[in-house]
């Protein structure tokens, strides 16, 4: 396993990380516990997951299964950097969702029973608030991190002006702020690239992409379609998506052929040697697909290879950072 820090900390993460969304709704509990445990056996130290996961509201299912998995010792909390998030509607009542200090502080003490631990790695807001002031907002996490029960703070699906605002406000307070964000990014999903991952390099974040592969569509969807095996990307909106990239995934899964590569960890390899990017995460339903994805660690991209890669799945604009990407 490779591992790096996480953005300018000195904290050291797997390249991989473990996503846990399908812990309990899809996948069941005895088979989450071998997944966590194989992740450890590969040396991914890095769990991510969220208060809202299981998606029954304010029950949190998917912690209480981490909790479990952790509660039967042998090191396990002591190998992982364990993530979670707050934000989502938790409770069918005001104040049960958000960012005020009062959601952010009850929903990590629940967080904290759920996953049976004293302390959150990486608390992460799920999603930005427009309607709280950062004043609050770190008000509430320089308790959290006094009392040590969460260690670092970590964003998801921020803009980039929301990184700004989110650092100037810290460093007034001469808190440590962000060291993280959790963004949707993949070769099919560049958006991020235009400022979102410019402003993260600035302040000193990783980027955590999740729906590496786009709803699966870059694991090979054609081929699976093909064989009568297409899962999640055969259906629905990723099947309209299918239909309308067909032409560049095709020629996708050609390249991963020529390369002898899984298109998966194709995907994932691209990911991985992005500047700036810090662990794409993975989410698993089966020890299999778990132990499938480590080849993309082992797969270097040449440059004709990442050029070839942008050609099928142009970035955004011109590419690269904004303005350049879209003016001169």
């Amino acid at each position: 396993m490779e591992y790096t820090n996480l953005g300018r900390t000195g904290l050291s993460v797997s390249r991989l990380c473990l996503g846990t969304m399908n812990f309990g709704p899809k996948t069941s509990e005895p088979d989450s516990f071998a997944i966590m445990d194989r992740a450890l056996e590969h040396g991914i130290n890095f769990f991510d997951t969220a208060n809202v996961y299981g998606w029954k509201l304010g029950e949190g299912i998917t912690e209480h299964i981490i909790g479990r998995w952790i509660a039967q010792g042998g090191g396990r909390r002591e190998k992982v950097v364990l993530a979670t998030k707050v934000y989502g509607k938790m409770q069918d009542w005001p104040n049960g969702q958000g960012l005020s200090a009062r959601h952010i502080i009850a929903e990590a003490n629940a967080s904290l029973r759920r996953l049976q631990t004293d302390y959150i790695d990486l608390y992460q807001m799920h999603h930005i608030s427009r309607s709280t002031p950062w004043e609050e907002i770190w008000q509430a996490m320089e308790v959290l991190v006094a009392q040590g029960k969460v260690l670092y703070v970590g964003s998801s699906n921020f803009a980039r002006w929301h990184i700004a605002a989110a650092q100037e406000s810290a460093q007034r307070r001469n808190f440590l702020g962000l060291v993280a964000e959790q963004c949707i990014y993949n070769l099919m999903a560049r958006t991020v690239e235009l400022e979102v991952l410019p402003a993260a390099r600035q302040y000193g974040l990783g980027i955590i992409p999740w729906s590496p592969l786009h709803g699966g569509l870059l694991s090979g969807a054609l081929a699976k379609l093909a064989a009568g095996a297409a899962g999640r990307s055969g259906e629905g909106r990723a099947a309209e998506d299918l239909e309308q990239h067909r032409a560049s995934i095709e020629a996708f899964e050609k390249l991963a052929a020529e390369l002898g590569a899984d298109p998966a960890n194709l995907a994932l390899a691209w990911l991985l040697a992005q500047e700036g990017v810090t662990a794409p995460i993975i989410g698993p339903r089966t020890v299999d697909q778990l132990d499938s994805t480590l080849g993309a660690l082992d797969l270097r991209l040449e440059e004709a290879t990442l050029a070839r890669l942008d050609e099928l799945f142009p970035p955004v604009g011109k590419g690269g950072p904004g303005p350049e990407a879209w003016a001169w």
